[in-house]
């Protein structure tokens, strides 16, 4: 049951790496010196050189999905980013809440975001309608904490959000192919097969959602290009 469970942990860490504007940032901010922590927590408080540029990648694209929301504009580009987060061991932990064992060390998780424009000013605008996304393709590095090379992990998932009035109220996954070593592929196999017919991260998924269209969003109001809304 331990090994199921981390096969169903590595699965949702892909998806929350797949969809980042929508996921929980548990990474460390880069805030002023003068915001400095403690020194007893400086070590997980400093972003290496890649984490940061993980970060300013992603946060163009949480800004790019942000502004479509916001102006509900139909003509433009659709959202198509490169992205690439590192989860370190401790954040894992952290997004698990107690609830599943991580047996790996860090994750590294690279994919190409696309979302069409006129589904997400749909979502916004129609009083049902769902987002349907193209099959999304992630692969991942998961460090072992012995010695040993990391497990390479290749998956693909086609989400489908469900929105009413503007709010999120469904969400499936839809998980497909993987590709990994053999004892990796099977759990993981056995995790996306559980969700595919259970649906467990539903729920979890449109949260998710919904705190980005709001909270998130609004957090970002000020860096939008057009956040004057004129």
């Amino acid at each position: 049951m331990t090994l199921l469970r981390t096969a169903f942990v590595a699965a949702a860490l892909a998806f929350a790496m797949n969809v980042p504007a929508f996921a929980e940032d548990t990474s460390p901010s880069t805030s002023p010196s003068e915001a400095a922590p403690p020194a007893s927590d400086s070590g997980k408080d400093d972003l290496t050189a890649e984490e940061r540029a993980e970060k300013q990648a992603r946060k163009a694209c949480k800004l790019k999905i942000c502004d479509i929301l916001a102006t509900k504009d139909p003509q433009g580009d659709d959202v198509s980013c490169d992205i690439v987060k590192t989860w370190r061991e401790q954040d894992i932990t952290k997004m698990l809440g107690g609830r599943f064992d991580w047996t790996w060390g860090k994750a590294v998780c690279q994919s190409k975001l696309e979302v069409k424009r006129e589904a997400l000013v749909k979502a916004m605008t129609e009083a049902n309608y769902e987002v349907v996304l193209p099959e999304q393709k992630v692969r991942c590095t998961l460090a072992q904490k012995s010695a040993g090379e990391p497990y390479a992990v290749d998956i693909s998932i086609a989400p489908k959000v469900a929105f009413e009035n503007g709010k999120a109220v469904s969400a499936r996954l839809n998980w497909g192919e993987a590709k990994a070593p053999m004892l990796a592929y099977a759990l993981i196999y056995a995790g996306t097969g559980l969700d595919n017919s259970a649906n467990i991260l539903g729920p979890e998924v449109t949260r998710m959602v919904d705190e980005f269209t709001t909270k998130k969003c609004a957090k970002l109001k000020d860096d939008m290009p057009r956040s004057t809304g004129n």
